[in-house]
């Protein structure tokens, strides 16, 4: 029996062109699977097949595991405290043997054998191939459609098939068996039983490949694409930098009468190109990537990485652009957020904002309109600057004397005081209705908004009102309750 396996394997591995290690492999698992058979519980076999005699052994094995953990599978598994029994150096991790009677070959049937053997033996050949495809390294791949599956195209690229899904194919793009087809590699899938290699024609990074293969200074180093957006089949917006003050990064990428950029077209399916020059300073970056438009003014706003951008009324169409188009692209492009208005918006939007400060400082600073309107048009926006700027920056204000500059300083102060501890309490009330099973940050803050910060505030509720505030289920809310009335009784007793 042991010759007729040793020959099955070299007979296989010759068949298959793979190792015999493989087919060992394969063989081993095929035992391991019959042997499991003799056994109604869910047992963990392991069988070795001398590579030299044939001879097979199958061992029932146990994962020792801690003591603490428990059998969570108890027929795979034994404690260590029991395992030490058995063999008193064991570790975690290791494995409690028992041999097994070994199983005559010919029971399992030869063939169901085989069947098993040739499954591992194409999952191997399976993995080969993926591996000798990512050893290729390639990004954009060429392959024929072989088959269409449930609207996605099977590509056939050598010997290996990719899969790509209707949803990274180009909006109306009609692909027939047949055609030829590039794309981008999206993901390797390697859990997927069918094709593993995922394919995208939608992807920002394909237009950055097209151009990089149709545009050798590239390559070269002489220029670079930072970045894509895409909307697949109609409109992309690309932003290039050169390396070199002597070539022009946008007719680079053009080409001799718009031959690359015409090439990168057709592969896209006409899809409309806009290449933007890449600049460090973002209002200029962001400026280029909403041409054709003209930009009147633009405010940065860091903390909300968000741009304010001014254009006249013959402008704002082309900014915008069908269904919003221009601008999301732009804003997909450059990483800002993009707020398109007109003057009249913009002013409306200054004098709110001139307002919400100018409210600031009458309330907390004490002063009139005229005082509020002066530190603002010396460019105040918050208390914090009033306070604690440098003494000869708030003198050389010619409308306030030193007097009433050390007034308003000390105002500034105090009222940053006190919102100080006010926030203190907040916090701290937060923190007491944390302490709550179910409570969460967002439930606080929703709950402080309403005027409720304390338990007492909290435990004074009717569940409906809870309910209403923040929209929890009734039997959350009723919970909630009796967690914040529990004290009560505590207090009682």
């Amino acid at each position: 029996m042991s010759r007729e396996i040793l020959l099955l394997v070299d007979a296989l591995a010759r068949e298959k062109n793979v190792t015999r290690e493989v087919v060992f492999d394969a063989l081993e698992g095929a035992l391991a699977s019959a042997m499991k058979k003799r056994f109604q519980e869910n047992v963990d076999i392991r069988v070795s097949v001398d590579r030299i005699t044939g001879e097979h052994e199958g061992f029932r094995r146990w994962l020792v595991v801690p003591d603490e953990l428990g059998l969570q599978e108890p027929d795979q598994q034994e404690l260590l405290s029991d395992a030490t029994e058995v063999v008193s150096d064991i570790e975690v991790g290791e494995y409690i043997e028992e041999p097994l009677e070994p199983i005559e070959f010919g029971r399992i049937g030869a063939q169901a054998a085989k069947q098993a053997i040739l499954q591992r033996i194409r999952d191997a050949e399976r993995e080969q191939l993926l591996a000798d495809f990512l050893d290729r390294g390639e990004s954009i791949i060429g392959g024929t459609v072989k088959r269409m599956d449930k609207g996605d195209a099977i590509i056939e690229i050598g010997k290996v098939e990719a899969r790509l899904p209707r949803s990274e194919m180009i909006p109306k793009e009609n692909l027939r068996l047949g055609d030829r087809v590039r794309a981008w590699v999206l993901r390797i899938d390697r859990s997927a039983r069918g094709q593993q290699v995922i394919l995208s024609r939608t992807a920002p990074e394909f237009i950055k490949e097209l151009f990089e293969n149709e545009v050798p200074e590239i390559e070269q180093g002489l220029l670079e694409i930072k970045g894509a957006a895409r909307d697949p089949g109609v409109r992309a917006k690309i932003a290039v930098v050169t390396y070199d003050k002597r070539i022009d990064p946008i007719g680079t990428c053009v080409g001799m009468r718009g031959s690359r950029v015409t090439a990168v077209r057709n592969e896209l399916g006409g899809e409309q190109v806009d290449i933007v020059l890449w600049s460090e300073d973002p209002a200029q970056f962001v400026i280029g990537a909403l041409a054709p438009a003209n930009i009147e003014s633009i405010v940065v706003d860091e903390d909300r990485n968000a741009m304010d951008v001014v254009v006249d009324e013959e402008n704002l169409p082309k900014a915008i652009g069908a269904r919003g188009q221009n601008v999301r692209l732009a804003s997909e492009l450059t990483g800002w957020q993009i707020n398109i208005m007109t003057p009249e918006e913009s002013q409306n939007r200054q004098e709110q904002e001139r307002q919400t400060i100018r409210n600031n400082f009458i309330e907390k600073l004490d002063v009139d309109q005229e005082v509020a309107d002066i530190l603002i048009d010396e460019g105040f926006t918050g208390l914090e600057e009033i306070a604690y700027v440098p003494m000869q920056e708030l003198l050389e204000i010619e409308s306030f004397d030193e007097e009433t500059i050390n007034e308003l300083r000390n105002r500034a102060r105090t009222a940053l005081l006190t919102d100080a501890i006010v926030q203190e309490e907040k916090v701290e009330s937060g923190h007491s209705l944390l302490g709550l099973d179910g409570m969460t940050p967002e439930l606080v803050s929703t709950l402080n908004e309403a005027g409720i910060q304390t338990r007492d505030d909290l435990a004074e509720l009717a569940t409906d009102e809870l309910v209403e505030i923040t929209h929890l289920e009734e039997s959350a809310a009723a919970q909630l309750i009796t967690l914040a009335r529990a004290h009560w009784f505590e207090d009682q007793s």
